[in-house]
């Protein structure tokens, strides 16, 4: 059984936090919300899902998981203006640990830096970002580059959730 820190703030793209924690969770997986205040309820863009982050990032250490979620929306963006979330996504990515993100996803992997050389995918308006961050931006429904499992949007969530628990096993 993995121990899968999910990264999120406000306005996240409901089902891309929903539907994998759901699927981690069937699986046996434990599943752990990290964000900027222990306690606080955040809410989902759409159908306004209430998350209770489960541990301040601040005290949340690479250590304690074995994967990372980052789900899409406006989270990664409200994220990535803090640098304890930025530095927590840099170093569980550089530790070679597997990270899932979605969306607007690589918002947060591009502030934190560690996108140069990398094939990744996301929300179309983040191409650009992409590319500019050193990424190789792939327009497909999941790419894989090592210890990074990402896709483009809800659609591609069949694909998506398959890989990340592929990376688990």
């Amino acid at each position: 059984m993995s121990r899968i820190a999910v990264i999120i703030d406000e306005w996240f793209e409901d089902s891309e936090y929903t539907e994998p924690a759901k699927a981690f969770k069937a699986a046996g997986h434990d599943v752990v919300t990290v964000g900027l205040e222990k306690g606080k309820t955040v809410r989902g863009k759409k159908e306004n899902t209430p998350v209770v982050i489960d541990l301040a990032v601040e005290e949340a250490g690479i250590e304690d998981f074995d994967a990372l979620l980052i789900p899409g929306g406006y989270s990664p963006d409200k994220l990535r203006a803090h640098d304890a979330p930025v530095r927590f996504v840099r170093d569980f990515t550089k530790s070679g640990k597997p990270v899932f993100s979605i969306c607007h996803g690589p918002q947060i992997l591009i502030t934190a830096d560690v996108l140069k050389g990398r094939k990744i995918t996301g929300w179309k308006s983040i191409i650009q970002d992409i590319k500019n961050a050193g990424g190789e931006f792939l327009d497909q429904e999941v790419v894989v580059d090592g210890n990074l499992v990402s896709s483009r949007f809800p659609g591609d969530l069949p694909a998506f959730i398959r890989a990340s628990l592929g990376m688990l096993d």
